[in-house]
């Protein structure tokens, strides 16, 4: 058995996932690699930055799980893996709570005006301007999987009506006011103070948050992405901001990451942009070989792998001990 690894793992690391499998062969390509390595395969365990011969992996026929190191799950979920026996799992949930730390920050940010004063700050000017309160806002969050339901419990405190939408509209969680399917974001954006995405990015996402989209939420609302860039057409929401009509946003992730140059997000107002560091943490690699390690144990002895994605719907099914 082969095992290649696209992230950033240390000795410990390596150590941890041969202890689970002692006879396989472990390959710590990393990017400058990966595209070498991955066509002799068993399993991948990864994220790749850099392009992907996919269809020779798949015309190898050797390789045969793919494990995502990260939740989403575009840079392996290509035509020809779609289509294919090689299983995917991806790592939904393993960074929910910084996500969704980093998803209030920036909320906090936004109603707080924090940009607005350490823009003064740094001009020497102490003038008090108009805030807004998240307390007792209506809050809309797009997709309750792990980070969208970890959002749920970090808001609590601030007692806000939360709407929610999601592929898999069950087991509503305590705290939620609302949970509809898709076909129901048209009634979320349109009472929805804050609206956060947490959605994963896929045919049917992709642009979801687009001129028509953002004309739906209330004027003066807020809107934060700590998912994935594409889901908001840039220059919609650029005018959005323009025009008055959101009153904020804050972007972790951006269509094009970095953005252009020429790119109207750069001087877009009021808009935060953060450098796709929502899930960052010093536990990051520890927790997903933990995951990792969990799974390989699964694989090994044919139990059922923990976020098994369905390829044609681009993301897993959530859990039967999903809590509500």
């Amino acid at each position: 058995m082969r095992i290649v690894l696209c992230y950033p793992v240390e000795q410990k690391h390596k150590h941890q996932i041969q202890a689970v499998v002692p006879q396989a062969e472990l390959v710590d390509a990393g990017q400058e690699r990966v595209a070498v390595e991955l066509p002799s395969a068993d399993i991948f365990c990864g994220h790749p930055k850099v392009p992907v011969p996919w269809a020779e992996v798949v015309a190898r026929s050797r390789l045969r799980w793919i494990q995502s190191s990260a939740a989403g799950l575009d840079h392996c979920l290509v035509p020809e893996v779609i289509g294919s026996q090689i299983t995917v799992t991806s790592a939904s949930g393993v960074l929910a709570d910084q996500v969704a730390e980093h998803g209030l920050g920036l909320a906090i940010a936004c109603t707080r005006r924090l940009p607005l004063f350490l823009e003064q700050q740094a001009a020497r000017e102490f003038v008090r301007r108009p805030t807004r309160d998240l307390t007792d806002a209506t809050v809309g969050i797009v997709g309750l999987g792990g980070v969208g339901r970890r959002l749920v419990e970090v808001l609590r405190p601030f007692r806000v009506r939360i709407l929610a939408t999601d592929f898999f509209p069950i087991r509503k969680p305590a705290g939620v006011d609302f949970l509809g399917g898709p076909a129901d974001l048209p009634e979320v954006l349109r009472r929805a103070d804050v609206l956060f995405l947490c959605v994963p990015l896929t045919p049917q996402t992709r642009g979801m948050i687009d001129a028509q989209a953002l004309a739906m939420l209330p004027p003066g609302a807020i809107l934060v992405n700590m998912a994935r860039g594409p889901l908001v057409d840039e220059n919609a929401l650029a005018d959005a901001l323009e025009s008055g009509h959101l009153d904020s946003a804050a972007l972790d992730v951006t269509p094009q990451e970095p953005p252009a140059p020429t790119s109207r997000l750069w001087t877009a107002p009021r808009l935060i942009i953060t450098p796709h560091v929502a899930g960052q943490s010093a536990r990051r690699i520890d927790a997903m070989t933990d995951f990792f390690c969990d799974n390989l144990r699964r694989y090994l002895s044919g139990e059922p792998l923990r976020n098994l994605v369905d390829k044609t719907r681009g993301f897993p099914e959530p859990p039967n001990d999903f809590p509500a």
